[in-house]
């Protein structure tokens, strides 16, 4: 049950708050001062702060500005009477999360404090996460605290240590060169070169000169000899993306290197030794590949002596805010824009979404919103349509789509819109108003009709 601590001079008002959120099931405690409700908090833990603006001694605005110094994750909410622009203006300046001209419903409050409190929650899971990781993360470059990539990474630091070839297998976008990086930068070979070549990129005429290298006339243009990737990679690394697509002369090719440790280029009489580890990805599955006939059995096994499976992010449960949150930081130092954070609606976005393109779609969705969001954290109208018009999956209690007696009336459609409009603009009446093609005063008693006045 989440605790919710009323600031008001006003006994009459105190108690009828408490009496309305007890009633929508929050534990509520009131306090008649400022002074005493920095004494209740420094004994008690409440999730929310309610105060209101006018009180002796200290007012609304200096504890505010007294809690986000103490307790800066503790979301406080102001209300007032005096509903003017410059009210609201110092309030969010003092740090509120939110604020409440009177008279509301306690609908209206309830609804806010969810807000606000469900994106504390956010704030301290992301909080938490990042303190995890910071302890038990051993690869700068691999962002997660999920059980499968916590792992994976032990398997990597094991691995790493070793001279055996890896595959690394994965759904596309899901950073399987992010692993091979780190299996090299934990080697005995991490001060020699990083050469990586995608296999399915590259024409095959050309895959096995960049791969092998060739002799000087070996082909026309071919004015003088080249050293291949295998022979530049010497005591490195070498990474083949996308083995899968391999042809078939070359993966015979490619065999005969591993097995021998040399290599002839192409158009030479004469085999040079290599000294370079070989890590290889793909996002199809070689197994099947190898039983339709296309992949050689005997390459495979050579690759494949320790398999590691990088797992989709849609797998990976909170590692989305984790990830969500390294990118937005990132374009917004490369962007040089003060954007801190993600709104509590759009982190609940991207948690639903299912990533189809998994780290490298999170990644672009992030850099878009930070491009062009007004805001300084990210709110669900800076996503990308796709996110914004997600619904997931057998929602709990979403009635069936065949089921005409269950779908929603044309009213409730509108409420919904409403609110998800009001949602998606952090409550800006005015925004929201002008999105929705009404006038103030129309949004207004739409809301008293929902009772929603936060």
């Amino acid at each position: 049950m989440n605790r919710v601590l009323i600031v008001d001079d006003d006994a009459g008002m105190g108690d009828m708050l408490e009496s309305a959120l007890g009633r929508r099931g929050y534990e509520v405690s009131s306090c008649r001062s400022a002074d005493e409700a920095l004494d209740f908090l420094a004994q008690h833990t409440v999730q929310a702060v309610v105060t209101d603006l006018r009180m002796k001694g200290l007012d609304g605005i200096q504890l505010c500005e007294r809690l986000v110094a103490n307790y800066p994750n503790l979301p406080v909410v102001v209300m007032t009477a005096f509903g003017t622009m410059d009210a609201a203006i110092a309030a969010i300046r003092a740090g509120a999360a939110d604020f409440l001209a009177k008279p509301f419903k306690p609908d209206g409050l309830a609804l806010v404090l969810e807000r606000v409190i469900e994106h504390r929650k956010l704030v301290e899971e992301v909080s938490l996460l990042r303190e995890r990781l910071e302890t038990h993360q051993t690869f700068e470059t691999i962002i997660g605290n999920s059980p499968s990539i916590r792992d994976l990474c032990e398997v990597l630091s094991r691995v790493a240590r070793t001279s055996a070839n890896v595959l690394i297998t994965g759904e596309t976008g899901t950073g399987k060169e992010l692993v091979a990086h780190a299996i090299h930068e934990r080697s005995a070979r991490a001060k020699g070169p990083f050469v990586a070549i995608n296999c399915a990129a590259v024409p095959e005429a050309l895959l096995e000169s960049e791969l092998f290298g060739h002799a000087q006339g070996a082909f026309t243009d071919a004015r003088r000899a080249r050293a291949g990737l295998l022979l530049h990679a010497r005591g490195g690394t070498v990474f083949l993306d996308e083995v899968g697509d391999m042809p078939a002369p070359l993966q015979a090719k490619l065999l005969r290197v591993l097995q021998d440790g040399r290599v002839r280029p192409v158009g030479s009489d004469h085999e040079l030794e290599i000294d370079a580890r070989v890590l290889s990805a793909t996002h199809k599955d070689l197994e099947q590949l190898v039983a339709a006939g296309t992949f050689r059995e005997d390459l495979y096994y050579r690759l494949n002596v320790v398999n590691l499976a990088v797992p989709p992010l849609r797998e990976r449960g909170n590692d989305v805010l984790l990830l969500a949150q390294h990118f937005l930081e990132r374009f917004s130092r490369e962007n040089d824009k003060p954007v801190s954070g993600i709104s509590s609606e759009a982190a609940r976005r991207l948690l639903e979404y299912q990533w189809p393109g998994n780290v490298r779609e999170l990644s672009n969705s992030i850099e878009r919103a930070v491009a062009l969001t007004q805001h300084d954290h990210l709110i669900v109208d800076d996503l990308p349509p796709k996110l914004r018009n997600y619904t997931p999956p057998n929602t709990p209690g979403a009635p069936p789509p065949q089921d005409p007696e269950a779908l929603p009336t044309l009213a409730e459609l509108e409420r919904q819109h409403v609110l998800r409009v009001l949602e998606a603009v952090e409550w800006n009446k005015a925004r929201a108003a002008r999105i929705l093609g009404l006038d103030r005063k129309t949004l207004y008693r739409r809301l008293e009709q929902y009772g929603s006045d936060g």
